[in-house]
């Protein structure tokens, strides 16, 4: 081919092509495909919906990956009947905050993947290209009820790096778990981890003041980069599609920039902001931060004293992700009480999450939250199963940005179902089957549906 045919060809392709940025033209895409099922019709169970309904001796029947119905005397069709006479049937546990696959197990520095602790604003990394999917913690998790998870870089830094919503299947890649067309998010931390890495380093910040004059310094030089790209497409505008530079372009370009790529995301909205936070002080100022800048807060993490800001989390629209009990580990951890879940759970519009952070907590995600009801009906308030189940499955999923595709058992919706031998919020409670888009990925009386992952192979696993 002639010298100059081949560079008419490359400058006509290359007109062809998109500028990038904004999202990135989003790499990485999920290769994510259910597991092929045939329908399936639990019957005669208690049946928890997820957006508070209690259902006593109903029917739940999955069909092409999809709850199809939830009722009672449904008409099998073909299904594979489950009695589930004396069970309990859930949505799938969602868990908000995870870092299995980035620190997996053995714990050990070979695998600890979760902070990049080179900077204190590291918006450019992401937590699923440190994703293991051979970390034996997620099959420890679906046999606890969990089918999906978001994974998040650790909180060394201020602003840590984008988290990913995974559906908990076993894999051999990242993508072939990753949630289809769920958001990104960016994880953020306040308090005393970012200014003890650095401080202790001689760095900035150094204090609490340095980690608010680090976040406004990121998000101001992102507005700038937002109004770069914003005012390029627009000038550059063509039927509504982003094009590289033609005959009649205005110009290069921005140059890319990968921390300013998903911290303009932020400010678009199109990214959901995660934000590990103990004191009600210093979730107060993040609010503040927010409404500087125009973005959207959809959790906090830990926060220890959501109690003390719950009518403003309602109001503001921000989710808890919280922990049961823990408190006391560090000095922001101090003010915590037993009754925190419930009291941000409170408000009219409230938006209470139990979450673990943690390898073990996920796989009892269902009896952290039984304390949480535990110690809020001691303090009077009514917490039926039917309402407290929302906390792992509909606040989770809306906490995410999924709410739309699972969460609850509703018609359309993902099957991520899960068959409890008893009330999920007893002590005794185990999870007898687990269907990921209606497939049984796990079952409790068959060693041929509980995954082991490859690292696994040949250890002894008890039961």
């Amino acid at each position: 081919m002639h010298t100059h045919l081949r560079a008419s060809l490359l400058a006509t392709a290359l007109l062809a092509l998109p500028a990038l940025s904004p999202a990135a033209e989003r790499p990485f895409a999920s290769t994510y495909a259910p597991v092929a099922s045939g329908p399936v019709l639990i019957t005669d169970a208690t049946v928890l919906t997820g957006d508070g309904q209690r259902l006593d001796n109903a029917d739940v029947l999955m069909r092409d990956g999809r709850i199809a119905a939830v009722g009672t005397d449904l008409d099998a069709g073909g299904a594979t009947v489950v009695d589930g006479r004396g069970k309990w049937v859930t949505p799938g546990i969602i868990d908000v905050h995870s870092h299995l696959g980035v620190y997996p197990s053995p714990g050990a520095t070979a695998h600890s993947d979760g902070n990049e602790m080179t900077s204190p604003v590291t918006a450019q990394v992401w937590a699923e290209h440190g994703v293991w999917p051979q970390d034996p913690g997620f099959a420890a998790a679906l046999a606890g009820g969990v089918t999906s998870m978001m994974i998040l870089p650790g909180s060394a830094n201020l602003i840590g790096g984008r988290g990913v919503v995974l559906k908990n299947v076993p894999a051999t890649t990242m993508q072939a778990m990753k949630f289809p067309d769920a958001p990104h998010s960016v994880k953020m931390a306040c308090g005393e981890n970012p200014k003890r890495v650095y401080g202790g380093r001689g760095q900035s910040p150094m204090t609490r003041m340095g980690n608010l004059a680090g976040y406004r310094a990121a998000f101001i030089e992102a507005q700038k980069y937002r109004e770069a790209w914003d005012k390029y497409e627009a000038a550059n505008a063509d039927d509504g599609k982003r094009r590289r530079n033609s005959a009649n372009g205005n110009g290069q370009p921005p140059t890319r920039d990968l921390r300013m790529d998903t911290l303009a995301d932020v400010l678009r909205g199109e990214i959901g902001v995660h934000i590990h936070c103990y004191r009600a002080d210093e979730m107060a100022l993040m609010i503040d931060l927010a409404r500087e800048f125009d973005f959207k807060i959809a959790a906090f993490h830990h926060g220890v004293e959501a109690y003390k800001l719950a009518d403003t989390l309602a109001e503001e629209n921000i989710c808890g992700a919280l922990w049961a009990d823990w408190w006391g580990f560090k000095m922001e951890a101090y003010d915590g009480i037993q009754e925190n879940i419930a009291l941000v759970d409170r408000p009219k519009n409230g938006c209470a999450v139990v979450h673990s952070d943690s390898s073990e907590g996920i796989q009892r995600l269902n009896q952290e939250a039984a304390k949480a009801m535990a110690r809020g009906e001691r303090a009077g308030m009514a917490l039926p199963p039917e309402h407290a189940i929302r906390w792992l499955t509909a606040n989770a999923a809306k906490a995410i940005g999924v709410a739309d595709a699972t969460g609850t058992l509703a018609e359309g919706k993902m099957a991520d179902v899960v068959l409890w031998n008893g009330n999920p919020f007893s002590v005794y409670a185990r999870a007898e089957q687990v269907y990921v888009d209606g497939a049984l990925l796990y079952d409790r009386n068959d060693p041929a549906r509980q995954p082991v992952s490859d690292f696994m192979l040949g250890q002894e696993v008890s039961p």
